[in-house]
């Protein structure tokens, strides 16, 4: 099946996201509320976290296994990632928009965050583990590295339990539209 990456693009650059429905029915949605992860000291974890981290006990990696954090993204009992889906952000991949932020425990892969990169904006679609504490390291060194890149916007959609407790913040959609506006401007890397 033929994309439009640059329409696809156009669309999370405009504030929309992708998901399929309960039948697979790939849609554009958006949120009057979206969900930001701080990129600045409003950013925090818990201190069994931090006792993690300074173990060491895992490295962190840039699409070193694209294809795997799309499919442990999606590997839940019910998912928003469909097939087409899965299509989509190969092919986004491949053309240097998706990527995948990993962390690994010596060759397994440990968890990882799959997102969208435009300009300074960093668009967080899914996250997963598959050893505990993956995703929460993964999120950790995401950040740090956002920081690094100059990334303005660490957009995670809609807020949960688990982002909460890494100073996750709502944001009504006309103050989103402007802060990605900002990001778009930016011409920021994450690997």
């Amino acid at each position: 099946m033929q994309y439009d990456v640059k329409a696809i693009v156009q669309g999370y650059a405009q504030g929309y996201f992708l998901m399929a429905d309960e039948d697979n029915l790939l849609g554009w949605y958006s949120s009057r509320d979206r969900t930001l992860i701080p990129l600045d000291a409003r950013f925090h974890y818990p201190t069994s976290l931090r006792r993690v981290l300074n173990q060491q006990r895992f490295t962190t990696a840039v699409n070193r296994d694209f294809a795997a954090v799309v499919e442990g993204c999606a590997n839940r009992d019910t998912t928003w990632i469909s097939p087409e889906l899965k299509d989509i952000y190969h092919i986004l991949h491949q053309n240097g928009w998706a990527h995948s932020f990993e962390t690994w425990q010596g060759d397994e892969l440990a968890g990882g965050i799959l997102g969208i990169v435009i300009g300074g904006a960093f668009i967080g679609e899914s996250m997963f583990y598959r050893i505990p504490d993956g995703s929460k390291v993964a999120m950790v060194k995401l950040v740090e590295r956002l920081r690094e890149r100059n990334f303005l916007l660490f957009d995670a959609q809609m807020m949960n339990p688990h982002l909460q407790r890494f100073g996750a913040y709502p944001m009504s959609d006309e103050d989103y539209q402007n802060l990605l506006c900002q990001a778009l401007q930016r011409q920021c890397v994450l690997d």
